[in-house]
């Protein structure tokens, strides 16, 4: 009998596992997950452990006489759970394995563990209580926690439990929320660079998207802070998000998974069902800033400025700092009732019209169309709104009485913010001055109607996200933190319910929407593009339980009823040579 290894070569480009036999010196030292060194293709590779069977169980297919060996182990890996993991990832997101073991391994050869150092039986320091009793019965939930209220409490409850693997979406918050930890008495490792201490047993292991994957043994609990923020999803493909590997990572391992949020994802709310932890109503209030709308179609200035009189008001106190916030990037013009001044929507779905070649609306979001008429007023004249946002920067200096050097354009992502001068009192620019800002007094967004009406399915959701992100910026401010919010659509659920803390009800409203249109978390959803890729498409389109539909920017929609059927019928899609097929499963920005 011969033990076999199943190895996934970390080589770019190679998706596929190769079977090699374990010398009898390596049979005793190699597991799943580990990192190995083997031959391939006349060179010797780096390469994980997936799976190691017996030759006599008819583990490997190939003749035992043809199978090449093992040629040394290099270092710990991923866990044999986390390799299981990564494999259930690989076929939900439809990616490369490689790039989940990649993601779940250390930047350096890890070649021993340290010994395991607990500390929560000594912690004196008092969690949420509801939280510890969710983690000890093994029970997942759902925390609903304004911006203003800092999660720890949450992390403490669960910790004082057992082992924990917190994720957050920057490693900047998981090294602020590690400092707190520490002093409250807990062992704390911040992942990446200290995978080694967290494989070896620390209280709590922490840090941004990829450390989902991070081996932590004795695991007791996950939880998951700003579960809606779009920083735990992937861009590239494959296109995983943190959240979903974390929910079912706790399932397999049957430990609480706690999805933690000031304004929850649509999926974790479907997920979590009656399993929400809340604050009282009293609370609440207290947990958010004021937010402002200010409704523009009550404004005679509308359609030559994006400066509002409220705005002008608040910039000419040069008391306040103040962030002003114009994302410019990718956006769909907006068309405007000249009468009513409300703007041009989709009856269905509420995204944003166009005009179409035959003069009608059209909506890129559901691809519904109706005759080019104000739903409100019946008015056929509509007038596109163009914001001057060439000179925003010169037009909100002169508003504000100050030089035009004294307004900081911020641009770029990242949270580095060593660029920026922090004693600046008034800046400008894209949602990275959400990040790159320290602190503010006022945040103002311009033109929110561009991200709110956008065609995309999460439209709401991404607005909501850039809101939560401001409210937590003036919450830091000893001035009375302000969020204000400039709006043709003062009517929408995402703003009503930030204004009004009426969460619930704009979840069941989203909630709706999506379930009649068959969209995530209500169905499964991938974008498909590429060169020659025709065939594949033919091919999914003969699938009769997938339906597949063309893109205007020529990309390919596949929806199905769950993302198993989904993945399935991916799988089943054979890329010829010469075909690059990319494949983006729950893409964010659809």
């Amino acid at each position: 009998m011969s033990l076999v290894a199943r190895v996934v070569p970390d080589v770019t480009g190679v998706d596929k596992v190769f079977d090699y036999l374990i010398p009898s010196e390596l049979q005793d030292v190699i597991g799943v997950g580990d990192r190995v060194r083997v031959p391939l293709h006349g060179r010797n590779v780096p390469g994980w452990v997936t799976a190691i069977g017996s030759t006599s169980d008819g583990f490997t297919d190939v003749d035992e006489t043809k199978l090449r060996s093992v040629i040394k182990r290099l270092g710990f890996g991923p866990s044999a759970e986390i390799a299981q993991l990564a494999q259930w990832a690989s076929h939900r997101w439809c990616g490369r394995l490689r790039a989940f073991f990649v993601a779940a391994t250390p930047s350096t050869l890890v070649a021993t563990l340290p010994t395991a150092r607990y500390q929560h039986g000594q912690v004196k320091i008092a969690g949420d209580a509801a939280v510890s009793s969710a983690v000890s019965e093994s029970r997942s939930l759902l925390v609903q926690r304004g911006p203003l209220k800092s999660p720890i409490d949450v992390l403490v409850g669960a910790a004082l439990v057992g082992p924990t693997l917190v994720i957050v979406p920057t490693v900047v918050r998981a090294r602020l929320f590690a400092a707190s930890l520490k002093r409250h008495g807990f062992t704390v490792a911040v992942l990446p660079d200290e995978w080694s201490s967290a494989a070896g047993g620390v209280d709590i292991a922490i840090g941004s998207r990829t450390a989902v994957f991070a081996r932590v043994p004795d695991l007791r609990s996950i939880v998951v802070i700003d579960e809606h923020d779009d920083s735990l999803r992937e861009e590239r493909t494959p296109t995983w998000h943190a959240r979903d590997v974390a929910i079912e990572r706790a399932n397999q391992a049957n430990v609480s998974c706690l999805l933690v949020s000031a304004l929850p994802s649509v999926s974790a709310t479907v997920w979590a069902g009656d399993r929400v932890l809340k604050s009282d109503e009293q609370e609440v209030q207290s947990e958010w800033p004021h937010i402002q709308l200010i409704d523009r179609t009550l404004d005679e200035r509308w359609s030559n400025s994006l400066l509002s009189s409220d705005f002008i008001a608040e910039l000419r106190d040069h008391a306040r700092r103040i962030v002003v916030v114009l994302n410019t990037k990718g956006r769909a013009r907006l068309l405007a009732c000249a009468s009513c001044k409300s703007l041009a929507r989709c009856a269905s779905c509420d995204a944003a019209v166009e005009i179409d070649a035959e003069g009608q609306f059209s909506c890129p979001r559901c691809s519904t169309k109706r005759p080019q008429v104000c739903i409100k007023c019946s008015s056929a004249k509509f007038l596109t709104l163009k914001p001057g946002v060439s000179k925003l920067r010169e037009e909100i200096a002169q508003a504000a009485g100050r030089n035009v050097s004294d307004v900081v354009e911020v641009t770029g992502g990242g949270d580095d913010a060593t660029a920026i001068d922090q004693a600046k009192m008034l800046f400008v620019g894209t949602e990275a001055a959400l990040h790159r800002v320290h602190e503010a007094d006022t945040v103002v967004f311009l033109d929110i109607d561009q991200e709110l009406m956008a065609p995309r399915y999460r439209a709401s959701e991404i607005v909501g996200s850039l809101l939560v992100h401001a409210a937590r910026l003036v919450g830091r401010s000893d001035r009375g933190g302000k969020v204000m919010v400039q709006t043709h659509s003062i009517d929408s659920p995402v703003l009503q319910a930030m204004v009004a803390l009426r969460i619930d009800h704009y979840l069941h409203s989203v909630s709706e929407m999506r379930s009649f249109m068959k969209l995530p978390p209500f169905g499964a959803l991938a974008q498909l593009s590429g060169t020659n890729i025709d065939d594949a498409i033919q091919e999914l389109q003969r699938n009769v339980f997938v339906h597949v539909s063309a893109s205007s920017d020529g990309s390919y929609l596949v929806k199905a009823a769950d993302w198993q059927v989904l993945a399935d019928a991916l799988s089943e899609v054979e890329a010829a040579k010469g075909v690059r097929l990319k494949v983006q499963v729950d893409p964010g920005r659809v």
